[in-house]
């Protein structure tokens, strides 16, 4: 009836889901057990065999689970075929196979089965499993996928059912019979339907009466099956000769003088894997005075250029000292290192099968030379673009294809040879080996790795086997992870944070262990330490000086590699093919520019053609005219795309070659913009042209790009997440299990410095580099907890040494790289996150060393949004307006700045830039220019000083006769970089390239080139007739500002672009707001931010209409901005497409039937209009309010709108049956319209709610409207104010009112419980959470939606160190609807005397008597002219001050309330 059975294996397959005839993948079966239960529980049979393993090993790390050796299973087992016959003879008596995740023993036997060609009825009978979701719910063990319960494992359910643990033996006979107790339990306890066990009615019932008392073993008793092997390991060890001792000393001896190199190193770009810096790991290996040191990270080769340019400095810095030493006389043991460049890549069976997870086996590369190095590049690259899938992985087949120049060792356990060894056979491992020979020949090498693991012996004397007989050379390595035994413990702890698992979780496999290394021993080794662990096979140590001579040394930098730009055959120059020059480029960008110039300037003047003969020149000079070339052609294309392309960015601007073809949009010789600053003549620098395009259009010139060079040239750049110091402080606390509270304490006393920076500084560097004293006193703090033995102080210590660790990856925000062939044969690739675009493996800094041309490619969300600002202007207007035509004089643009109005204007909406506007009063574009350079940190101070100076408050003074040229439009005050190398031109015969490098030194701190250049300056000044004290006082004053002074190229750019933006807004502000609101509008905050700002410019923003709006906001014909519809929540574009397609092609929506009968109800679903619906987008209809779309008369019952859409669908229906049938004749029978039920409106907060969860904001009102009174009269402060004016509130009592959004109540790890209280005002929302005291205060207040007063004080906490260390203290909350009554005492009517006549008595007299109530009531009339208060008491009068009775007031003319 039952058959129970169990199986022990060689160990698991690859494809769990793989067919029982792929025999490569199922393991094979070496033991067998069953018992045989009728159908009441009784046992009939109970059978149990070891299987021969006939052509096959049973490996080591199956034989370390279940203890089979091979020679057990030899001598006790049974042929296969016999244990086949047995179990079938089994099978055809059983109803069921019953078993602990029998579906993998029923695989194993079946592919038995097919192996002997044997046929079964084992695939044909029913299963039943004891491992499902119902025993899973039964035991309930939190974890499972999908927030669900953890399968259990068959000692958790024997836990759970019998109350006593079971240790799973991973002997079948032992399981077997722990899985008949649970699998009878359950049926038992009626955990398996009759209906499953195909019985009949009753059958539970009966099978329980049988068995009345719980299941128990049968009583087998079982082998232990390690202890059998182990006897017969002892028994044969006996027999075989005694080990030979090793000579120790004679091994040292011979190796005293043998060099030894690493070869397997990890750092910190195999991520998350190591501790290593690079830098680190290189200073360690000079330490140790190593000839050479390998890079073989995991899967890549981020870090190939930063290891071997810090190779090479080092390497300079070692020459420097053998020179020096060699010079005196002195011999230094030290010698230049070689870097020896490797990956450990992961090979697989097939790179490009993603159908199942497959890592493969982790095998090390070595680059021999250059050439070596392109394809290990190549066969990495590989792995990331078309074998990414979990991990990067390659496959033989790949290999093959670029071997040349490469070595190959086996690695480490998890190479092939060594994996194959214990998971699967010395056959298996055998013939792999082999096949590396093949190809590698004699750049093939057995990897001997001795970290003191029982598996590694069992490897190593198999690898020493096969070495001996292949004649294979072997090496020693120790696969380093950590460079220190003593990181070992930061080394745990990373993995820790890997695996999101907490330190002291038992390392292993399996559930309730976690990733970690078994020792200590994983560390970079000496060379006396790693001859020490060889001295036996001292072969493997004097083997790696030979992979040493192999490697040549090379490096990775070079000179920028251009793509090669197509100009026309005219300008095409023999000579440069033979020479590989530029005449041609040269030719052809002179040309371009001098036509663009005309275009431009319409008279190119001697001016402007000199300054262009200038700029070409140092281009052509600097063999950059291609870079313009190309540049140029993707700006131009880009226009012609309709992507807006900015004015330009940095010094680029700078350049009028730039102008001239169109690169820019800014005239430098109208706004002294320098060249020089962009491409010194005397210092060959690669130019960065960075260009703004409107965020939706970059992809465009993207697309553009790739199209025109080859995918397989163009390329984004990667960059590196690593840990900064807070986040290893938390993580590291994470793993540790300090108290979250603890862990955030030391985290906001880490500075703005790195934590190995700062524990590097004495005391008094560190006073120096804070300044401040709270954050001096916070160092010193950390440095104290740091050297405490506490867990906070291991912490701290541990979070150093994980500072800086790359924990992931990410692509730069604008970079594009773009090559003149196949990247591949430049750099190593990947694939960039969520693109079909490759990244470089190496960052942003180092990409031009490696010769890579890089571009930035900035998206910019202003320029998309003056752009559709343009559009609708257009739309609404039939105003065609071109931004970059627009009059720079414009006097409402300078108005709307003088004011202050610049929300939404583009770097000048800040509160502190809206005030300086206002005092500043800018009148010209100069003025904007400058205040864009001086709103910053720095020459911030000056702006007080600039403003005055305008003015005329402040005189203007000007040291040196002719600075007034070039000072005059900042009235004196030094704000541009360009006006100190232009005045170190005029005033000292600076020439452009010194005047540059002035400009470099100062900005940057460079003290020894101000060195050099300050006696030219006063020299060249000097002779110029200048006073030298002047000059000194020139001098001191560029050097105390000149580091602050900002690039006016940049400042001019951005200040167009704010211009530009603040044109639309004075001329057109409802059509920019709606452009402003449509650029945000996944930015909920925002888009409530410029809400406000709307409406305070007197611009209305209404809700979603189907009948006016679009996907994005726009204006309607009252001139009111509309929501779009794209905002609403489910809303897809295509939906919207439809909707506005049809209106526009057949007129507005006459009513919700028209709507529903025109629209494409597949485009626009059943929760689409649901959703548009809910967020007021049917409005429009006026006869009917939302209430009565979504009404019910039960629950059962469809609501209105649902029927409304049926009939849409059942009308569209009609119409298409109708012009399908033969003569196109329509029904005469008209469809009967849906009846609109009659219901009463919802209240304003539920209609308000179902807005906001709609849109994300409160539109048509907002449900604190009704508690105007109480938020102007008790609130001191917002939300907005409480989270941005945290500091300024401290020690003052604040109060403020709001809605509660989300109120939730949790427990402690403590058992303690408290509450969460989110509550959101019109500016902002706050989380308060109710601990001790206030939660059982204040718990009655967390209800969501719930309209609170919150009374509070800003102040220390209970343990604070510092005086930073605040919180809010919460000491009262009350119900918002219940303060009015509770505080409002009397109210006070303030109205001017001359309006008061018998007409607003009568109406003041109304409003009073229908608001009868307790609270007194005074009028203060008020004689302006007079300047009389007269105040009298109503003793007719006691009001309810109710909203009503506010509103009724407000209705009459200039009158105004106090309410006390």
């Amino acid at each position: 009836m039952y058959l129970i059975f169990d199986t022990e294996t060689t160990g698991l397959p690859k494809r769990w889901n793989a067919p029982i005839t792929d025999t490569d993948n199922w393991p094979r079966c070496v033991q067998i057990a069953w018992q045989l239960h009728d159908e009441w529980g009784r046992v009939l049979e109970s059978k149990d065999y070891l299987v021969k393993p006939n052509g096959f090993d049973i490996p080591y790390d199956a034989e370390r689970i279940h203890g089979i050796s091979t020679a057990l299973a030899e001598e006790f087992g049974e042929d296969l075929d016999f244990v086949l016959e047995e179990f079938n003879q089994t099978l055809q008596k059983s109803k069921f196979v019953v078993g602990q995740n029998v579906g993998f023993d029923v695989n194993i036997m079946g592919c038995e089965f097919h192996r002997l060609n044997v046929p079964s009825s084992l695939s044909g009978i029913s299963v039943l499993d004891t491992c499902t979701e119902i025993t899973a719910n039964l035991c309930q063990i939190p974890g499972g996928r999908g927030g669900k319960w953890k399968l259990p494992t068959l000692t958790e359910l024997h836990q759970k059912l019998f109350g006593v643990g079971f240790g799973e033996a991973h002997n079948a006979t032992a399981d077997v019979e722990a899985t008949t107790r649970c699998f009878l339990e359950l049926v038992r306890l009626g955990y398996f339907a009759q209906s499953e066990l195909q019985q009949e009615e009753g059958y539970l019932s009966k099978f329980k009466e049988e068995n009345r008392e719980p299941f128990d073993f049968i009583g087998l008793k079982h082998l232990n099956l390690k202890e059998e092997s182990k006897k017969i390991a002892d028994r044969e060890a006996s027999k075989s000769a005694p080990i030979q001792k090793v000579d120790v000393e004679a091994g040292l001896t011979r190796l005293k003088d043998v060099p030894f190199s690493h070869l397997h190193n990890h750092t910190q770009y195999s991520i998350l894997q190591s501790t290593t810096q690079v830098q680190n790991l290189v200073n360690q290996a000079v330490k140790f005075n190593m000839p050479a040191v390998a890079l073989t990270d995991s899967g890549n080769m981020m870090a190939a250029f930063l290891f071997v340019n810090a190779v090479i400095k080092k390497n300079k810095v070692i020459e420097a000292e053998l020179a020096e030493a060699k010079e005196n006389g002195e011999t230094l043991n030290k010698q230049i290192i070689k870097p020896i460049i490797g990956a450990e890549l992961f090979v697989c069976k097939n790179h490009k099968d993603k159908s199942y997870k497959d890592n493969g086996y982790q095998i090390p590369f070595l680059a021999k030379n250059k050439m070596g190095y392109k394809n290990l590049s190549r066969i990495c690259s590989q792995g990331h673009i078309d074998g990414f899938y979990y991990v990067p992985r390659v496959d033989k087949e790949l290999i093959l294809e670029y071997k040349d120049d490469l070595i190959i060792t086996t690695g480490g356990l998890t190479g092939e040879i060594p994996s194959l060894i214990l998971n699967v056979g010395e056959k298996q491992a055998e013939e792999a080996l082999l096949w590396w020979k093949e190809h590698f020949r004699d750049d093939f090498y057995i990897e001997i790795v001795r970290h003191g693991l029982e598996e590694e012996e069992r490897v190593n004397t198999i690898l020493l086997k096969f070495a001996k007989k292949h004649a294979i050379k072997i090496i020693a390595a120790n696969n380093s992870y950590y460079l220190n035994q003593s990181d070992a413990e930061g080394h745990d702890i990373l993995l820790c944070v890997k695996e999101g698992q907490q330190k002291n979780t038992p390392i292993g496999k399996g559930r309730g262990f976690r990733l970690g290394f078994p020792n200590q021993e994983f560390y970079f080794k000496s060379q006396d330490a790693m001859k020490k662990l060889f001295v036996d096979i001292p072969e493997a140590i004097e083997n790696i000086q030979e992979i040493v001579d192999k490697i040549e040394s090379f490096g990775l930098a070079r000179d920028v590699l251009l793509p090669a730009f197509d100009i026309p055959e005219r300008f095409q120059d023999s000579r440069d093919k033979e020479d590989s020059g530029k005449r041609g480029e040269n030719a052809y960008l002179k040309y371009l520019t001098f036509e663009g110039a005309k275009e431009r300037y319409g008279e190119v003047t001697p001016e402007i053609t000199e300054r262009l003969d200038f700029e070409l020149e140092v281009i052509a000079n600097t063999g950059y005219p291609g870079y313009f070339l190309i540049v140029q052609d993707f700006i131009k294309e880009a226009r012609r795309m309709g992507v807006s392309v900015g004015p330009g960015r940095g010094s680029a601007a700078g350049s009028a070659v730039a102008y001239c073809t169109t690169i820019t949009n800014i005239d430098p010789i109208k706004y002294d913009l320098l060249f020089e600053r962009f491409l010194n003549p005397e210092r060959v620098s690669m130019p960065d042209i960075d260009i703004d395009f409107d965020d939706e259009g970059r992809g465009k010139v993207i697309q553009y790009v790739i199209d025109k060079y080859g995918s397989s040239q163009v390329a984004q750049i990667i960059t590196y997440g690593t840990m900064a110091a807070k986040s290893s402080i938390r993580d590291t606390a994470r793993t540790l299990d300090l108290p979250l509270s603890e862990a955030d304490r030391l985290a906001k006393l880490v500075p703005d410095m790195k934590l190995n920076k700062m524990f590097g500084l004495s005391d008094t560097d560190l006073k120096k580099k804070l300044v401040k004293p709270e954050l001096i006193e916070m160092a010193r703090e950390l440095k104290m907890v740091f050297d405490q033995d506490t867990l906070s102080g291991e912490t701290i210590r541990q979070a150093k040494a994980l500072e800086g660790s790359v924990r992931n990856t990410g692509i730069h925000a604008c970079g594009v790289i773009v090559t003149p062939t196949d990247i591949r044969e430049h750099v190593p690739v990947a694939v960039a996150k969520d693109s079909e675009m490759w990244c470089t493996q190496f960052d942003n800094s180092v990409v031009e060393s490696a010769g890579l041309l890089k571009m930035d490619f900035l998206g910019l969300k202003t320029l998309t949004l003056i752009k559709d600002a343009v559009v609708i202007v257009k739309e609404r207007h039939g105003v065609e307006i071109d931004a970059e035509a627009i009059p720079i004089d414009d006097e409402k643009t300078y108005q709307l700045f003088q004011r202050g109005e610049t929300i939404g204007v583009f770097q000048y909406e800040s509160a502190g830039m809206q005030k300086y506007m206002r005092e500043l009063k800018p009148t010209v574009f100069a003025d904007l220019i400058a205040m864009n350079a001086l709103y910053r940190p720095g020459p911030l101070e000056y702006i007080p000083n600039f403003i005055k100076r305008k003015h005329g408050e402040e005189p203007i003074t000007y040291d040196l006769e002719g600075m007034e040229e070039y000072l005059g439009e900042t009235y004196g005050i030094t704000v541009y970089q360009e006006q100190v190398m232009l005045l170190s031109q005029s005033l000292a015969g600076f020439t452009k390239g010194q005047a540059d490098s002035l400009r470099k030194a100062m900005g940057k701190k460079i003290f020894s080139m101000l060195e050099e250049l300050k006696p030219l300056f006063m020299n060249g000044g000097s002779q110029r007739g200048h006073n030298s004290e002047k000059l000194e006082k020139v001098w001191k004053d560029w050097e105390a500002f000149a580091s602050y002074a900002f690039n006016k190229s940049h400042s001019t750019c951005y200040a167009w672009i704010a211009y530009q933006t603040a044109y639309l807004k004075a001329h057109y502000p409802a059509e920019y707001m709606a452009s402003v609101l449509s650029n945000n509008m996944n930015d909920i905050k925002q888009v409530t931010f410029f809400m406000e700002e709307s409406k305070r410019m007197g611009v209305p923003v209404l809700g979603p209409d189907i009948n006016e709006s679009v996907y994005k906001f726009t204006v309607n014909q009252k001139g009111e901005v509309r929501f779009g519809l794209g905002a609403v929540k489910g809303v897809g574009e295509g939906a919207v497409e439809s909707i506005v397609e049809e209106r526009k092609k057949n007129g507005p929506y006459r009513d919700v039937f028209d709507f529903t009968s025109r629209i494409n109800l597949r485009a626009a679903n059943k929760r689409c209009v649901e959703n548009l619906t809910l967020a007021g987008g049917l409005d429009c209809f006026k006869s009917i309010h939302r209430a009565q779309y979504f009404f019910k008369n039960h629950d059962n019952e469809s609501s209105f709108l649902e029927k409304a859409i049926r009939y849409g669908l059942q009308l569209q229906n009609e119409k298409g049956s109708a012009q399908q049938s033969l003569f196109g004749a329509g029904s005469d029978v008209e469809l009967p319209k849906p009846p609109v039920p009659v219901c009463g409106p919802w209240s304003s907060v539920y209609a308000l709610n179902q807005e906001k969860e709609m849109v994300g904001v409160y539109i048509s009102g907002h449900p604190l409207d009704d508690f105007k009174l109480e938020i102007d009269n008790f609130c001191n402060t917002t939300f907005s104010e409480f989270n941005n004016s945290f500091d300024t509130l401290k020690g003052k009592e604040i109060s403020f009112a709001g809605i509660v959004s989300e109120a939730a109540e949790r427990m402690s790890k403590k058992g303690n419980h408290y509450g969460i209280l989110s509550v959101e005002d019109y500016t902002d929302a706050g989380k308060f959470f109710l601990f001790g005291d206030n939660y059982l205060k204040f718990r009655r207040f967390l209800v969501e939606g719930a309209f609170l007063f919150i009374k509070g004080k800003i102040e220390p906490k209970r343990y604070a160190k510092t005086a930073d260390d605040v919180e809010f203290k919460i000491y009262k909350i009350e119900l918002l609807g219940e303060l009015r009554d509770k505080l409002v005492k009397s109210v006070t009517v303030h109205v001017k005397s001359d309006i008061v006549n018998d007409e607003y008595i009568e109406k003041f007299s109304e409003v009073c008597e229908k608001n009868a109530g307790n609270c007194r009531l005074s009028v203060m009339l008020i004689d302006e002219q007079e300047n009389i208060f007269l105040e009298l008491n109503s003793t007719s009068y006691k009001v309810n001050v109710s909203n009503e009775f506010i509103n009724g007031l407000k209705s009459l003319p200039e009158t105004e309330m106090k309410f006390n």
